[in-house]
């Protein structure tokens, strides 16, 4: 067993004891942030005087061969090291000798594993704003291809009034752009080098922590060295952000996955997202939409996981905090998964404007504007809403749309009403009236998506 600390003890660790204690099986995940984080240490060492010139280079060409070898599969990261520090500390010095032993100076564990997180967190989330911004390009072209797209818009899971499929994208589209935000803001609030804070009260050499904090290309080195190594906020943060990016994704999915039924048919997911039955062979499955829906709840354990785990732990550092990597690394790896797979989905699904219009039709969405249309001729909204709803009851006894009512029962019910009234509830009428900022008429959607694409080509 590979330990760094056994001077205090007497005894060896008991095997169970220090299998439950160790982290190797899941921080090795750490391997170039940890090398990367030790080379600007020494660099930072050399440069204060406390290495030689001649140390540095030699532990810098040792963690550099390490990477290598980790990397083409020559030196395995094993269970017989307890941690990823470790693993890499000892091989340095049976490659390089006692020079190895000084690359801990000036640093514990407990400032390198936090600047270690900060690293991997930092760069997953480089890589999840990459797919959230694909997704973000995605939805955009799907926006600028159906802005004459009508289909019913909902309340109560109830058909309400006309929209379009652009209309209804551009919800979505809003809802991933804040996930964009909140991933920005996560990273800069968290762009701060914990390392030089050492167990919890810094250290007697003079290290020059904004040197190290600008090698690793945080904006600056943190300001309390025992908030530095117990601070896991923006694991929670992110968690946090992870969650409500998943909650958006499960709507969108429960979406897909009823336009997808065969009551709707508004969309026939592509046969590369889809799945069949073992015993019926007309089933076509929507699974990745009910797989994204359905790991939505493991992203929320993994944020309420670690709240409870943080909620009663005193400063400074305690191993309780080792819980921190496992959620997030979980969460990650299942966010990640789950948006490139989601694209990909909504990219090759075929969409029924057919289907999507007659939809909006037959659920008596144009009522609304039927009642305009009698306010418009002067009957009060309160009176024009009752007309209509007489004439809504009408075409369900008679088992007919709004638009296919003849014009002698519209008169029988009103006599305001005239030939025009089909154009004023046509879909293309009752969508192209409504042209206020973030509605669904087409010189509306035209400047949203305007918009959109400025800011699409203007991230990061």
């Amino acid at each position: 067993m590979a330990q760094l600390w056994g001077g205090r003890f007497t005894k060896e660790t008991d095997q169970l004891v220090y299998n439950f204690n160790a982290s190797i099986s899941f921080d090795r995940k750490f391997y170039k942030q940890d090398i990367r984080g030790s080379i600007a240490h020494v660099t930072m060492l050399a440069a204060s005087g406390i290495l030689t010139d001649a140390e540095r280079d030699l532990i810098i060409e040792g963690l550099n061969g390490i990477l290598t070898d980790v990397e083409n599969g020559v030196l395995e990261i094993s269970s017989k090291y307890e941690d990823i520090h470790s693993f890499v500390e000892a091989n340095l010095i049976d490659r390089i000798g006692d020079t190895g032993k000084k690359l801990h100076t000036g640093r514990s564990r407990n400032d390198q594993v936090a600047l270690d997180m900060k690293l991997y967190v930092r760069d997953e989330i480089t890589e999840l704003k990459e797919l959230v911004k694909h997704l973000l390009t995605t939805l955009h072209g799907m926006m600028k291809e159906h802005i004459d797209t009508y289909m019913p818009g909902f309340t109560h899971l109830q058909k309400a009034q006309p929209i379009t499929l652009a209309h209804h994208l551009g919800a979505y589209m809003e809802m991933f752009k804040r996930d964009y935000e909140r991933l920005c803001d996560i990273y800069d609030r968290m762009n701060f080098c914990p390392l030089g804070s050492g167990a919890l009260a810094g250290t007697t050499y003079p290290l020059d922590r904004e040197l190290t904090a600008s090698l690793l290309d945080f904006s600056g080195p943190t300001l309390n060295s025992m908030d530095s190594v117990a601070d896991r906020d923006y694991c929670i943060e992110l968690l946090s952000a992870l969650s409500t990016i998943m909650m958006h994704l499960s709507r969108f999915s429960e979406e897909i996955i009823i336009w997808n039924s065969n009551e709707y048919r508004f969309v026939e997911l592509d046969d590369s997202y889809s799945t069949g039955s073992s015993i019926m062979p007309q089933k076509k499955n929507p699974d990745i939409a009910e797989l994204v829906r359905g790991k939505t709840g493991r992203v929320y354990g993994a944020l309420i996981s670690l709240l409870t785990t943080m909620k009663g732990i005193p400063l400074a550092y305690n191993k309780d905090m080792q819980e921190d990597k496992e959620f997030t690394f979980d969460a990650i790896d299942t966010v990640k998964g789950c948006i490139a797979l989601f694209t990909g989905m909504i990219s090759s699904m075929a969409v029924n404007k057919k289907n999507m219009e007659a939809s909006a039709k037959n659920g008596f969405t144009n009522a609304t504007d039927a009642a305009d249309y009698l306010v418009n001729h002067g009957v009060p909204f309160r009176d024009a809403h009752g007309i209509v709803g007489q004439l809504v009851l009408l075409c369900i006894e008679k088992d007919i749309s709004l638009d296919e009512l003849p014009l002698s029962e519209y008169k029988k019910i009103s006599p305001v009403f005239e030939e025009d009234i089909y154009t004023a509830i046509s879909m293309k009428e009752c969508v192209q009236k409504r042209n206020t900022l973030g509605a669904p008429g087409p010189n509306a959607i035209k400047k949203v998506i305007d918009i959109n694409e400025a800011y699409l080509a203007g991230l990061q």
